[in-house]
């Protein structure tokens, strides 16, 4: 149901469960009690439930309501759960070879000093249409869906694996600009030479902003232009074709993240699109990393039990 392997969860389990409880334990620390800490009626709904729930409902994009109903809780446990997990989720950034998690676009300049190739693009998910009245309510207008959409960045490597996921905008937003308002411009000037970041048309004058660091395919010839031979026309269009085939593999990445059903189309808050979506771009990110050549032939182990917060 959440299309990870038992052994993926349990690592999840492994890794974010001592973080949970830690939060859980600051948040009562953090209030005036009448009782200590421990007192009380404890949790029945684990950590390892929570996470299972957070995934099923980030996989198929389910209401709270259907993902309670299977796990046999009330909704606002299954509310309270993903609103705990989900941001434990986005804080782990994507994974790269070596072991390192990049979480911001600075982390990904400094790694691409030292894999100096990478492709860009700017996907649209669309949104719930805010209440009429609201300030700002066309700002979610994409002038290319002409919806109300979500913009994300989306940074990979030439194999197509995820290297950011973030910096959402309003889909109002151009995709060059979204770029500069991340600071991306200012990363590329500083970062070393070499490094270079393959992007669509729609990220046009970029290269120059930032000394050749970001490549864009040549303007398409003018209809009608008849003063150049048919030799550099043919030479021009096959550079373009050469360079829309190098960063194709990031139309893939995308197409991978959208293959969580709740981004095919966000019913959620707007406020937490961009969590959710950066807690995806993680878990793919591991899945991308994953060997699956090795067939595991022994008996399922069951995943770890976690104590019950108290």
């Amino acid at each position: 149901m959440t299309g990870l392997s038992r052994e993926a969860i349990a690592g999840l389990v492994a890794e974010l469960a001592p973080r949970w409880q830690a939060r859980h334990r600051d948040r009562l620390a953090a209030r005036a009690r009448s009782r200590r800490i421990g007192a009380g009626a404890k949790h029945r709904f684990g950590f390892a439930d929570r996470l299972l729930a957070t995934l099923v409902h980030l996989r198929h994009g389910l209401t709270h309501d259907v993902v309670a109903a299977w796990f046999g809780v009330h909704r606002s446990t299954i509310t309270r759960s993903v609103a705990e997990v989900r941001p434990l989720l986005a804080e782990r950034g994507c994974q790269v070879n070596d072991g390192v998690r990049l979480r911001t676009i600075a982390d990904v300049v400094a790694y691409l000093g030292h894999h100096p190739r990478a492709l860009m693009d700017a996907t649209e998910v669309r949104v719930r249409r805010p209440v009429e009245g609201r300030a700002g309510r066309d700002r979610f207008v994409s002038g290319k869906s002409r919806l109300n959409t979500m913009k994300a960045l989306v940074l990979c490597d030439p194999a197509g694996r995820l290297l950011f996921c973030g910096e959402t905008r309003p889909g109002s937003m151009h995709d060059l600009t979204q770029a500069r308002t991340a600071g991306l411009v200012d990363l590329l000037l500083q970062a070393p030479l070499g490094v270079q970041v393959l992007a669509d048309a729609g990220y046009q004058g970029l290269g120059a902003d930032t000394a050749g660091a970001v490549i864009t395919p040549r303007p398409k010839p003018r209809t009608g232009q008849k003063s150049l031979p048919p030799s550099v026309i043919a030479a021009h269009h096959a550079a373009r074709k050469r360079h829309s085939s190098q960063r194709i593999r990031v139309e893939h990445a995308i197409g991978h993240l959208k293959n969580w059903r709740i981004l095919a189309r966000y019913h959620g808050r707007r406020e937490h699109f961009d969590a959710t979506i950066r807690a995806i771009a993680s878990l793919l990110s591991d899945h991308q990393h994953t060997d699956r050549t090795e067939i595991t032939t022994g008996p399922l182990k069951a995943l770890p039990t976690t104590p019950h917060h108290r």
